[in-house]
């Protein structure tokens, strides 16, 4: 490669390379590990090999690492015994030394903290004597599996979102981030098909944010006012991917403003295709619809990095995956958006940003599921 290939190339993933200062966090760079789930805990507990997999990816050059989703004190929470728990003095401690690992390696880390709701099986481990708890007691399709939840009940789950918060804090995390997407827990509370409720935590779009801001304003009681909350939610459940929460710019707004109220920090926009425009009329993606509404930082996510050789994507001149690939770099530089998320490249290969910034490309581990069998 000649001088001047090479410093075309350097100038052209500069924006992905560039620190971010913003809502409480420090980071070397804009790119974000997503969370995914890999049920490598067993009872609930993240061992050595957890640090190393984050650590990893830390040393490698990731600015932001959000784990995987992490259950919270609820029976009902998850659907695995190898799903890490965050509660339980063992568990915590085995993510405190997960907070250290990647602290050490120079990075940034974030728990996810989740609850499936009804998208958990009835009978499901750890604890299949509990059933699927959800705002109607209704399954992803809408049908009837459970009674709703109590006002009670909606306390005790909320109590324990703030009590995980406070313990995030407690182990050295650099914030939390809500796992409010894809038709899991607080997801359900937000999506009509799942949420008839006619009580305040339900009715129209407004009132089914009711319970994400309780949870979002009790993690702020329960950590402070520095320390960051991001909220990741999706348009897309993982049983409808055409389903919308919002069908216009004005109905996006109305649903995020209660959440930007209840002091959300950054707005984590799941897509399954980052350069897909979210409403006709616009180019802007779920990203750039947030903040242009909020005036929040968001992440933008969405299969980046899995269609082969990322850096060929800057010299070659014709196909649609170059102008997708030039289309995040100018986006992200344009500000639409302030960090990405990558996931299953990132799964696939721990050095993913280092070759990225590198221009290693010819080194990048393809994501195939067999690439991805050891989880390393």
């Amino acid at each position: 490669m000649s001088l001047q290939e090479n410093a075309k190339q350097e100038v052209s993933v500069a924006p992905l390379f560039e620190p971010f200062e913003s809502a409480g966090f420090q980071l070397a760079n804009r790119i974000v590990m997503a969370p995914m789930t890999r049920g490598f805990s067993p009872k609930g507990v993240p061992g050595q090999d957890v640090a190393d997999y984050y650590s990893r990816r830390a040393a490698n050059g990731v600015g932001l690492i959000v784990t995987e989703g992490t259950l919270i004190n609820h029976p009902a929470a998850g659907a695995s015994p190898n799903w890490p728990n965050f509660h339980g003095e063992e568990a915590l401690q085995g993510w405190a030394n997960v907070v250290q690992a990647v602290h050490d390696a120079g990075g940034r880390i974030i728990p996810q903290l989740w609850h499936v709701g009804m998208a958990r099986p009835v009978g499901s481990e750890p604890n299949p004597e509990a059933p699927p708890v959800g705002p109607s007691g209704l399954d992803l399709e809408g049908n009837p599996v459970n009674e709703p939840l109590t006002e009670e009940e909606i306390g005790a789950l909320v109590a324990a979102f703030a009590q995980a918060a406070a313990d995030a804090k407690r182990v050295g995390f650099d914030g939390i981030e809500l796992h409010g997407a894809h038709g899991y827990l607080i997801d359900q509370f937000f999506w009509e098909r799942t949420n008839r409720r006619d009580d305040r935590y339900g009715g129209d779009l407004v009132g089914r944010t009711s319970f994400a801001a309780e949870v979002i304003r009790a993690c702020r009681a329960a950590v402070g006012p520095d320390f960051p909350i991001v909220l990741r939610f999706s348009q897309w459940k993982s049983s409808d991917y055409t389903a919308k929460l919002a069908a216009t710019p004005e109905e996006l707004g109305q649903f995020l403003a209660p959440l930007v109220d209840a002091g959300v920090d950054v707005f984590h926009c799941s897509t399954r295709r980052f350069w897909e425009p979210e409403f006709e009329g616009s180019d802007l993606n779920l990203a750039g619809w947030t903040k242009k509404l909020t005036g929040k930082p968001v992440i933008s996510v969405g299969s980046v990095g899995l269609d082969g050789d990322f850096m060929d994507y800057f010299r070659k001149g014709a196909s649609s995956e170059v102008e997708r690939i030039d289309g995040l770099l100018e986006r992200l530089e344009a500000g639409e958006f302030d960090l990405v998320a990558v996931g299953r490249a990132l799964l696939a290969d721990p050095a993913w940003a280092a070759k990225i910034r590198e221009g290693r490309n010819d080194e990048l581990v393809p994501f195939t599921m067999e690439a991805t069998k050891t989880l390393y």
